[in-house]
């Protein structure tokens, strides 16, 4: 610090824990600025005529089907957490993480194969560029998700039982990219993936787009994540989980299971 800085200047949101949320508003400013672009004179837009499914007029096989519970670690879920204040109001909008427990619970009595995917660095993030941008460079800078620490542990309430599965290996957005969660769920011959968790638009979404992509049928509990914004939250609910997934609530897809 310079010898004329006065404390009392600091802002507080250049503190690391803060860099994070700041990540996450630069990335929503990249869409609006997306969606403020004029197409020109020579190119029609027109409205899509596409109605995407959320039909619950089924019934799902639970050997078939692994619920995955994506992050819920300290840092999102839990005061004190490096990144909770961040998401801690769209959480309390839709009690998700009261009902990410009861689907979890009930979903594994009827025989679903429960997933839990944390996110994990060593100390320092040597993972992650050293030049690095957008989310992962707030992660690195806020020094979240430090394995070991009580901030990257999954949090009390969403805690793996006996005979649940933890996925390796993630240390980036997806799910999948540098995990071993396709290779648990074709060992367990999953058709079925339900999913969960945060950030709604960024992990969450990045993990149902490669899940579809790879050929599971997909379905996305609309009250069991959390964005940081409500704004985020209901944009990639309304525009984006009909595209990959079968947006669903918990409380009305847990019955068609079994």
């Amino acid at each position: 610090k310079s010898v004329d800085e006065d404390p009392k200047d600091t802002n507080i949101m250049n503190l690391p824990q803060f860099r994070f949320i700041k990540a996450c508003a630069f990335l929503l400013s990249i869409t609006s600025s997306a969606n403020a672009f004029v197409p020109s004179k020579t190119f029609v837009a027109t409205t899509p005529t596409t109605t995407f499914s959320s039909s619950l007029n089924m019934s799902i096989n639970p050997a078939e089907t692994a619920v995955l519970f994506i992050e819920y670690q300290n840092e999102f879920t839990t005061e004190g957490g490096k990144l909770h204040d961040a998401v801690k109001d769209v959480m309390a909008s839709t009690n998700m993480l009261a009902n990410s427990k009861t689907f979890m619970d009930a979903a594994r009595s009827k025989g679903c194969t429960i997933v839990h995917c944390p996110i994990g660095f060593n100390a320092g993030h040597p993972e992650i560029s050293k030049n690095p941008y957008g989310i992962l460079a707030g992660v690195k800078e806020g020094a979240a998700f430090q394995d070991g620490e009580w901030g990257a542990a999954i949090c009390d309430t969403m805690a793996p039982a006996e005979g649940d599965i933890v996925v390796k290996g993630k240390g980036g957005l997806c799910g999948f990219k540098s995990t071993n969660l396709d290779f648990v769920l074709r060992q367990n011959e999953i058709k079925n993936v339900i999913m969960g968790g945060f950030l709604t638009n960024c992990c969450v979404e990045s993990t149902m787009r490669t899940a579809y992509e790879n050929g599971y049928k997909v379905y996305t509990l609309k009250d069991c994540c959390a964005a940081t914004s409500q704004a985020a939250q209901d944009a990639a609910i309304e525009h984006n989980f009909g595209m990959f997934s079968i947006p669903s609530v918990s409380s009305e897809l847990i019955d068609t299971i079994g």
